[in-house]
Order: structure tokens, then sequence, then C-alpha cells
């Protein structure tokens, strides 16, 4: 996979008091992803072209991808694909990247999701509503031991514009 095709459609950058260790254990471990990312349990295979998975809380299979950047504790990027039928043949695959690096006594945490094609706003919608609330989830544990309470779904608009391409979404 070349990832020079994918351009990123959506990039936040945010400042946690933490170290970038923490901070890399926070995004690959499952245990400690439950606790910001809505109970979901993120799995990473330590090596370029290993398995990346999101569980959800009951175990099920939500997310699955590839490995394609692993330089611990500054860069991770994997494949990020929501297994709902048709999404990826439809929309392509996603690229989440997260770049951690020290800024004095805390992390700047980049993260951008990227797309091999262009993309409504409806369809990106998810991952800007979405992506917020779980790095500010993820910044309150790593600085407080606290996560966020965040209940939102997904958005309408960007469901509404799925089921007119014929996507089925649960």
């Amino acid at each position: 996979m070349n990832l020079d095709q994918f351009k990123p459609l959506t990039v936040y950058t945010i400042y946690i008091a933490s170290t970038p260790e923490k901070v890399w254990q926070a995004l690959t471990s499952a245990e400690f992803s439950r606790q910001y990312f809505f109970g979901n349990a993120v799995e990473v295979e330590p090596r370029l072209g290993g398995a990346f998975t999101v569980r959800t809380p009951d175990g099920a299979l939500h997310i699955s991808g590839e490995v394609l950047a692993y330089d611990p504790p500054r860069k991770l990027a994997v494949t990020f694909n929501v297994n709902w039928p048709e999404l990826v043949e439809k929309l392509g695959p996603t690229l989440v990247t997260y770049e951690i690096e020290q800024v004095g006594d805390a992390v700047r945490l980049t993260m951008s999701e990227g797309h091999d094609r262009p993309l409504s706003d409806d369809i990106l919608a998810g991952g800007r509503s979405g992506w917020p609330a779980i790095l500010s989830s993820l910044k309150s544990v790593l600085e407080t031991g606290q996560p966020l309470v965040v209940k939102l779904g997904p958005p309408q608009r960007m469901l509404d514009a799925l089921k007119a391409m014929g996507i089925k979404t649960p």
C-alpha cells in the first residue's frame, strides 16, 4: 500500500501533560483504550504489516486494518476500516496516523485521518464528531485518571449519506 496516495482530510493536534511512552501505551493497549474509546479495545500487533483491530465492549470486531508505520513512541499509522458491509469497497480504505512529540513538559499528539479519494463533508462528519471526543477522553485519562463521559452516536447526515450510497449501517 502506498502511503502517499492518502490525503489527510481530518487533522487534530492536542497537548497532553504526559510522556510519549504513556501516550503510546494508551494508543496501543487494549486495557488502556477501553477507558477512553467508548469501551472499545484497540489491539495492535507490534510490527510493520501486523494486524490492527478495534473490538466493541462485547468483543465483536468493529474496525480492522494493518500496521503501516510502527515507530514507538513516535509514530503509528494503520488502516482503520470500519467493518460495515460494503463501506471499504465504496469509500476506500482509511489511514489513521498518530504522531507523538515531546514538547517541553508535555506531549503534542497529532492525529490525522486520510483517504485515497475525495469524500463528502457528510461522510467525513462521522470522524469529525467522534475523534475530538475520543482524543479529549484520552487526554483526560492520561492527565486525571478519569475518562470523559461523552455520549454520541454517528451523525445523522453521515448515516443518510451512507444510505444514499447503498451502504448498510448497524
